[in-house]
């Protein structure tokens, strides 16, 4: 693979976590593998990598992003990375202000109800890992 690709996994994973790259890996198959190459050194090897934001900021966006164009379905799963990337449930809330306001209010509350169920279930999910 290409160092771009490599780049891009490092990131990926540091972001998302091993046992979602893990899994996500697991179930590719030659159908959506291209597609797959794509994402890796596109958004995780070249966006995702550049230090001209920090990955706070660049999950803030993201969600952000997610949520004014209705691209729902990701947004657990970055609301769990920021985990990895230090945006603060304050820093969603934020991002998700904004969204209400430049792209609307349904959008918005869509995605900060994902984000209330994404956050409950990674405080069980921490507070049975404790036990």
């Amino acid at each position: 693979m290409s160092k771009r690709y490599e780049q891009g996994m490092t990131v990926r994973k540091a972001v998302l976590g091993e046992d979602y790259v893990a899994r996500a890996e697991a179930a590719k198959t030659s159908l959506d593998e291209p597609f797959q190459t794509l994402i890796t050194e596109g958004a995780w090897g070249t966006v995702w990598a550049s230090d001209g934001i920090s990955p706070r900021e660049r999950s803030m966006l993201t969600l952000a992003l997610l949520a004014a164009l209705g691209n729902f379905e990701e947004i657990a799963m970055h609301v769990r990375a920021t985990a990895r990337t230090g945006a603060s449930k304050q820093d969603v809330i934020e991002a998700f202000q904004h969204v209400a306001i430049y792209a609307g209010v349904p959008r918005a509350n869509q995605a900060l109800k994902i984000a209330k169920e994404t956050y409950a279930e990674m405080e069980r999910n921490s507070h049975q890992a404790a036990r």
